[in-house]
């Protein structure tokens, strides 16, 4: 299992990205979160399959609907694995 910890910017906040990835993330069988930041961006943090967090952070670039993303930035994270994924 492997985590990573991406920095989402862009019009990014306001506009369902925590709620859509979480979604997204669990559909992928991932554990992890995504926060607001306060400088606008959003952080996520995922773990679970290699596989699982390419298509995770291939969806970043996308987001819901309202998003207009402008940059996706994930290193590998040393985080333990949390139970289950988080928006908050």
């Amino acid at each position: 299992m492997s985590c990573r910890r991406c920095l989402v910017a862009g019009t990014v906040q306001g506009v369902w990205y925590r709620a859509s990835t979480q979604r997204q993330a669990l559909a992928l069988g991932l554990s992890g979160y995504a926060r607001n930041l306060p400088d606008g961006r959003v952080e996520v943090l995922a773990c679970g399959d290699e596989d699982a967090l390419r298509q995770l952070q291939d969806w970043l670039w996308q987001g819901p609907p309202a998003a207009e993303v402008t940059d996706v930035q994930c290193t590998p994270a040393a985080d333990a694995a949390p139970e289950g994924f988080q928006s908050y």
